[in-house]
C-alpha cells in the first residue's frame, strides 16, 4: 500500500533545497538571467542585420528563456542520480521507505520554481529591451501548453536519470552530445517548421520541440502560418508524451531497482 503522506512529505523535502538554494547566493540570478542575454542578443542583431520582421527576435527571445529548462533537466534531473551516486547518496535514496519517483518529482518541482525564475527574467528583459510586443491569443491554452511542456520534459528527465546511471561514466558525455544537436533540431532559435516536416516530427519526441512551436504561435498572434501543427494537435501530442515519459520513468527505475537487489550492480555489465 502507498504511503501517500510519506511520499508527499519526500516530495517538499527534495524540492526544499533547490527553492530556498538558489536564495543563498545572489550572485547566481544575476548570471542565471544576463549572461543567457548575450546569446539571444547575438541571434536578435543578426535577424535584425538581416531585415527579418521583429518577430523572428520575439521567437529568439521565447526560445532562449525555454533553453533554461532543458538545461535543468539535461544536467540537474537526468544526471542526478549519477551524481548521487559519486557522492555516496544514492544508498540512502534506495534504503528510504519512499517511493524513488517521490525522489524525482521533487527534483522537478525544486527544478522548476529555480528555472522560471530565470527563464521568465530573460524573457521579460530580451522583450523589454528589444522592444517587442506581444499579443497572446489565449491566456489558458497558454499555460496549459507551458505546463503540459514541463510535465513531458521533466518526465523525459526522470526516466533519464535512471538510464545514465545504468550507463555509468558515460553519462557527462551523453549530457554534452545531447545538448547543442537539441537546440538546433528543436528550433530554439527559428521556427521548427523550417527544418522540413519529418525532421521536425522526428523532433517532436522531445516535448520542448512542440511546446515552443505552440507557444510563439499563441504567444505572437497572426503568426499560426509558422507553426509546425495546430495548437490542439500539439497539446494532444504533449499529454500523450508527458504519460509515455512518466511511465517510461517508473519501468526504468524498477529495473535500476531490480538490477541492484538481483546483482549487486546498478550499471550494465560491459560498463
Amino acid at each position: 500500500m502507498i504511503d501517500w503522506r510519506l511520499n508527499l512529505r519526500a516530495v517538499i523535502g527534495r524540492a526544499y533545497p533547490r527553492v530556498i538554494g538558489s536564495f543563498r547566493e545572489p550572485s547566481w540570478l544575476f548570471f542565471d538571467i544576463f549572461l543567457p542575454l548575450l546569446g539571444i542578443a547575438a541571434f536578435a542583431f543578426y535577424y535584425q542585420a538581416l531585415g527579418a520582421p521583429s518577430v523572428f527576435i520575439g521567437f529568439v527571445i521565447l526560445g532562449g528563456a525555454m533553453t533554461a529548462y532543458w538545461l535543468n533537466v539535461l544536467w540537474s534531473m537526468a544526471a542526478q542520480f549519477y551524481w548521487e551516486k559519486e557522492v555516496g547518496n544514492l544508498q540512502l535514496y534506495l534504503m528510504a521507505p519512499m517511493s524513488r519517483m517521490s525522489v524525482l518529482a521533487g527534483m522537478a518541482l525544486g527544478g522548476i520554481f529555480f528555472t522560471s525564475v530565470r527563464a521568465l527574467s530573460t524573457l521579460a528583459l530580451g522583450l523589454l529591451i528589444f522592444g517587442i510586443e506581444i499579443e497572446i491569443t489565449s491566456p489558458i491554452s497558454l499555460l496549459v501548453v507551458f505546463f503540459l511542456t514541463l510535465f513531458a520534459l521533466y518526465g523525459m528527465g526522470m526516466m533519464f536519470s535512471s538510464l545514465y546511471l545504468l550507463y555509468g561514466r558515460g553519462v557527462w558525455h551523453l549530457s554534452s552530445v545531447f545538448q547543442e544537436p537539441i537546440y538546433f533540431v528543436s528550433g530554439f532559435y527559428f521556427p521548427v517548421k523550417a527544418l522540413g516536416f519529418w525532421v521536425s516530427l522526428l523532433a517532436s519526441i522531445v516535448p520542448i520541440t512542440l511546446g515552443l512551436d505552440a507557444m510563439r504561435q499563441l504567444i505572437f498572434a497572426g503568426q499560426e502560418t509558422m507553426g509546425f501543427l495546430p495548437v490542439s494537435v500539439e497539446i494532444v501530442v504533449l499529454i500523450l508524451l508527458a504519460v509515455v515519459f512518466i511511465y517510461g520513468a517508473r519501468v526504468a527505475l524498477n529495473f535500476m531497482e531490480n538490477l541492484g537487489k538481483r546483482e549487486g550492480r546498478l550499471t550494465l555489465r560491459w560498463q
